[in-house]
């Protein structure tokens, strides 16, 4: 991902869940929180609720290609938390895009 970082501390992840703007549909969760940077950080959570580790992987994967695609039409300076719902363990790729896509027009 060109203009996006990882969140990979539990601290960032508690701090955009605790100040962050919450939109949800059937499948995802996404926290998002203004940053003070130029870019964005992207944060996937799949709990183990969700499935097995393959499954689980599987999931992230989608959720990363799907965000990395629209990347070029995502404004930046924003922190994002995407959470998995245990629905989004048997859903497609284009699927998973959709819900994803429509969480990102949710906010603008």
């Amino acid at each position: 991902m060109e203009f996006t970082e990882s969140l990979k501390k539990n601290q960032h992840f508690r701090y955009v869940y605790n100040k962050g703007k919450s939109i949800a549909n059937k499948h995802l969760v996404m926290y998002v929180h203004k940053n003070n940077k130029d870019i964005n950080r992207l944060g996937i959570s799949v709990s183990k609720k969700v499935c097995k580790s393959v499954t689980r992987s599987r999931v992230t994967r989608l959720i990363r290609e799907s965000y990395r695609l629209m990347e070029n039409d995502i404004k930046s300076g924003f922190d994002i938390v995407v959470i998995a719902r245990v629905s989004s363990a048997s859903l497609d790729y284009f699927t998973l895009e959709k819900s994803l896509k429509h969480l990102m027009k949710k906010h603008n």
